[in-house]
């Protein structure tokens, strides 16, 4: 049976005593993405919130450029993992047959399978202007995911991608194992949602690589905002693509990386500059 969280016994040693009893722990499964009848992907993720994740890894992985190019999405689970069987139009489906890729990879690898270093590096898409956003509404957002993370309140240890707007709040947080699934399922759900993401940021509870940049720019975010920091790649990918980028949000503020004039404080600001 696939479920997110397994109750596991374990024994404890604290303040030296030992004792038994269960913990909460993520389950991990193999997730096979299909098209056609092929096989383009095994990743190893948690077996929840599936249709999004299939949708969001053909969107960010750019096997298809947009919701309706599936077909029809099926969720077979097996004994030892789950497949995620997607029909695409013809046209489409010859043309994934060219870079098909059959791995095993690990926990939410965002390059695995890459046969060249272009691939790997490619330029993210630029994304519109959207909104600007202020200072105490970015610390607001990021507060809000660590609330709703249901699978993490549970066992500490999975991340999480969230979509957060002005109008709505949070309107869309997805869990998993894996940074990148987590990122992949929330652009599904925005995607199957029809969801303008130019409108709102993205929220990362992990830290930022050049993928993760690459899939937000693949939703069209114009912000995206991480706990962590971001690696150097991920800051010039971001600048290229128009992506405003923020990491070490915490409670008492947060740094900008690239395109700082979408925090509307910032922007203030230089205009003053100007003006003076």
């Amino acid at each position: 049976m696939h479920v997110p969280v397994q109750a596991i016994d374990r024994g404890s040693w604290r303040d030296g005593v030992a004792s038994e009893g269960t913990r909460l722990i993520p389950e991990e499964t193999p997730l096979a993405l299909t098209y056609n009848g092929g096989t383009y992907a095994v990743m190893m993720g948690t077996p929840q919130n599936l249709e999004d994740f299939a949708v969001g890894f053909s969107l960010t992985e750019g096997i298809i450029k947009s919701v309706d190019d599936i077909k029809s999405l099926e969720v077979v689970r097996l004994d030892d993992g789950i497949e995620l069987r997607m029909w695409l139009a013809a046209d489409d489906a010859a043309a994934i047959s060219e870079r098909r890729r059959h791995i095993a990879g690990p926990t939410g690898c965002g390059i695995c399978g890459i046969d060249s270093i272009a691939e790997a590096v490619r330029p993210a898409s630029v994304v519109p202007q959207g909104h600007s956003f202020t200072p105490q509404q970015i610390m607001t957002a990021m507060q809000s995911v660590a609330p709703l993370q249901s699978i993490n309140m549970q066992t500490r240890a999975v991340h999480a991608a969230a979509f957060w707007s002005p109008s709505n709040g949070i309107a869309a947080l997805r869990e998993d194992v894996g940074r990148h699934n987590a990122l992949d399922k929330l652009a599904g759900a925005l995607a199957r949602s029809r969801t303008d993401a130019s409108a709102g940021i993205v929220l990362l509870t992990s830290r930022v690589s050049v993928e993760m940049v690459q899939k937000t720019a693949a939703i069209g975010a114009p912000v995206l905002v991480a706990v962590s920091a971001p690696t150097a790649l991920a800051v010039r990918t971001a600048e290229a693509a128009g992506i405003t980028l923020i990491g070490i949000a915490r409670s008492d503020g947060f740094e900008m990386f690239t395109h700082q004039g979408r925090v509307a404080a910032h922007r203030a600001r230089e205009i003053i500059d100007v003006v003076a």
